[in-house]
């Protein structure tokens, strides 16, 4: 004797070995024992074996017509042996029985279980929903199909191109267009990026990083929403002054200038003269909106997106050739530059000059200023007058020193031309940090914060601090101590087109200069929120300013098709370039001092990771002594 038995969701069938009338013992098609309940047989049979019965009984189940079982069956619960009886119209063999079991158990859309072989026919409505269902998914999994052979292809779908920064940056995987993408990176064995950029859904690998950091921070877009214009006061007087600001070539936003005017009985009148886009709206208004909104103009190389719409850029930027709204320091200075008196005012500026780097720096250098002379040009009374007050202030602070020898790197991005990698030809240029003209900038500028930074604290104002103590950097809404400047309290008040907190300090100081009541009160929830929102924005745009310098110095490796390089071993495993500023790890080379000069053999280069895989070839020099600043500058990004 045989039995037809369900186990674990299967239906087996076996020989009888034993039968203790509750129990039997069953050995199955495949040799194995095992005790079963009477209660869970659902066939009992003398012919065929089992292992026949199974598999004749499937055959005939796939050919019984699921749709017809369903029409003929009753409304009642029925067993699957009664129903094979009707069916058939005769006592069933045990094949026909099993066969109908198996037909009814593999559609329970059609046929709801009951119990062990009972079942019982889904009413009309809930069939008709479920084979609509079924008919969806079909036509889901057509539709994925298809976009995952256009994928394997090269090609983008349609349907995946209007997804596409869902699709790059924030994958919803219950998505059709996800599930096609996922599927077709298995069969390609490539990433979403890598395959997305072969099918052209990105024009470059650029647009990769590019755009993944507007997703992430600007998911609106990078354009401005409508605002009411900007204007100044028509009131404001006049300086009597000719300033002039020192920039660099790209610089759009210029917000500071200087001017230097002779002072009856001797010394100057030296004016530091701040951009003043405070007088132009005030807080709650679009453009407030706007630049809190932002709270940085975001610096990349080839590009930048502003802080505040070019029209009101162009409305408050010290611009050669008008007259400019500021807040303006003056510093009255003795013939032996000593600091005699000092005065803060809002006024029209007459900006006479922009000067340039590229164009002052071959006249006005180390060189020139340290004694040896150099050509005359225009303005090289008022930079040398200006270099020497900036030594002065900078002794003051306990700062001063000698030169700097670190290099800083300029990064220019040609977007008319481009390359095998994408749009743009990528030129880095080196410049000593600390030059002359950098001196007089920064120290002046340094020298305004404090200024400003301490009229606010006396006058009971709040304002946004940097600090520093015990070599950690904070913001504070009250002055405190900047130990790595030497000053008591330092307010970023100098660029206040381009960095909300300098823009809100301007408000706050133009309230006192002028008797006005200030845009924030003591103890401010607003301003505690900005301060906190610029400090984590600030990092964050900092950091993807250093990864797109990072690819961009791939960029020019690939430009350059340089297969050797030199570097200098930073820490253990970790290298600097020397032409441009790139490190990176270079697991094969054995451990070096630092400082020593090494050679590499680049041998790929990754822009969609960012990545430079690099093999140590040989020292090029050992370090006569250990400069402990490569090691400080190893803990930036790689």
């Amino acid at each position: 004797m045989f039995v037809l038995y369900e186990e674990d969701g299967a239906f087996k069938a076996g020989t009888i070995l034993a039968d203790n009338e509750a129990t039997l013992q069953v050995e199955n098609t495949h040799g194995k024992r095992v005790k079963l309940k009477r209660a869970n047989v659902l066939l009992e049979f003398l012919e065929p074996a089992p292992a026949e019965l199974l598999r004749r009984a499937e055959a005939e189940a796939e050919e019984l017509d699921i749709e017809f079982l369903w029409e003929v069956c009753g409304d009642e619960e029925f067993a699957f042996a009664d129903f094979a009886a009707e069916y058939q119209g005769h006592k069933p063999t045990a094949v026909e029985s099993a066969a109908v079991l198996l037909r009814l158990h593999s559609a329970p859309i059609w046929f709801h279980r009951k119990g062990k072989g009972r079942f019982r026919k889904a009413p009309a409505e809930i069939l008709q929903a479920a084979l609509a269902g079924l008919e969806k998914k079909r036509q889901q999994a057509a539709l994925i199909e298809h976009m995952r052979a256009e994928l394997v292809e090269g090609r983008l779908p349609t349907e995946l191109g209007a997804l596409l920064p869902q699709a790059l940056y924030r994958p919803d995987r219950n998505r059709n267009e996800i599930k096609a993408l996922e599927a077709a990176c298995v069969d390609t064995g490539l990433s979403a990026p890598r395959l997305l950029l072969k099918c052209g859904a990105l024009s470059s690998s650029y647009d990769f990083h590019y755009n993944r950091f507007l997703f992430e921070n600007f998911p609106e877009g990078a354009g401005f929403p409508a605002f009411a214009p900007a204007s100044w006061p028509s009131q404001l007087p006049r300086a009597e002054v000719v300033a002039f600001s020192i920039d660099d070539a790209s610089t759009t936003e210029i917000d500071d200038a200087f001017s230097v005017t002779p002072r009856a009985g001797g010394g100057w009148r030296i004016g530091i003269h701040i951009a003043a886009p405070a007088l132009g709206f005030v807080r709650g208004t679009e453009l407030d909106a706007i630049a809190r909104r932002r709270l940085s103009t975001i610096y990349m190389p080839g590009d930048k997106l502003t802080m505040l719409p070019d029209e009101v850029v162009q409305t408050f930027t010290l611009i050669a050739g008008r007259e400019c709204p500021a807040v303006s320091l003056y510093l009255d200075i003795t013939p032996g530059l000593a600091i005699v008196g000092q005065e803060s005012r809002v006024e029209l500026v007459p900006i006479v000059a922009n000067l340039r780097h590229h164009d002052i720096e071959p006249l006005f250098n180390d060189a020139s200023v340290h004694g040896e002379g150099g050509p005359d040009f225009t303005w090289k009374r008022e930079l040398t007058l200006l270099w020497d007050l900036a030594t002065v202030l900078e002794a003051g602070r306990g700062k001063a020193g000698g030169n700097e020898d670190r290099v800083d790197f300029g990064f220019s991005v040609d977007w008319t031309q481009g390359s095998a990698d994408g749009p743009g030809l990528v030129s880095i240029s080196r410049r000593l940090r600390g030059s002359p003209l950098d001196k007089l900038v920064a120290e002046l500028m340094i020298h305004a914060n404090v200024t400003w930074g301490r009229l606010l604290d006396e006058a009971g104002v709040p304002g946004l601090y940097r600090a520093q103590g015990g070599g950690k950097v904070r913001m504070t809404t009250v002055a405190a101590p900047h130990e790595g400047l030497g000053v008591e309290c330092y307010a970023w008040s100098s660029s206040p087109l381009r960095r909300y907190v300098d823009l809100v300090n301007q408000w706050q100081i133009v309230a006192v200069l002028q008797g006005g009541t200030p845009a924030f009160a003591p103890r401010s929830a607003d301003l505690m929120a900005a301060l906190r929102d610029f400090e984590l924005t600030y990092a964050d745009y900092a950091e993807f300013q250093r990864r797109m310098e990072r690819y961009w110095c791939l960029r020019w490796l690939r430009q350059h098709q340089r297969g050797e390089v030199d570097a200098t071993v930073v820490r253990e495993n970790i290298v600097r370039l020397g032409e441009i500023p790139l490190m990176f790890r270079v697991p094969s080379m054995p451990l070096q001092l630092p400082g020593s000069q090494v050679r590499l053999v680049v041998e790929h280069t990754d822009l969609l990771d960012v990545e430079v895989d690099a093999r140590f070839q040989r020292v090029l020099a050992e370090p006569e002594t250990q400069d402990d600043s490569l090691a400080a500058d190893a803990f930036g990004p790689l």
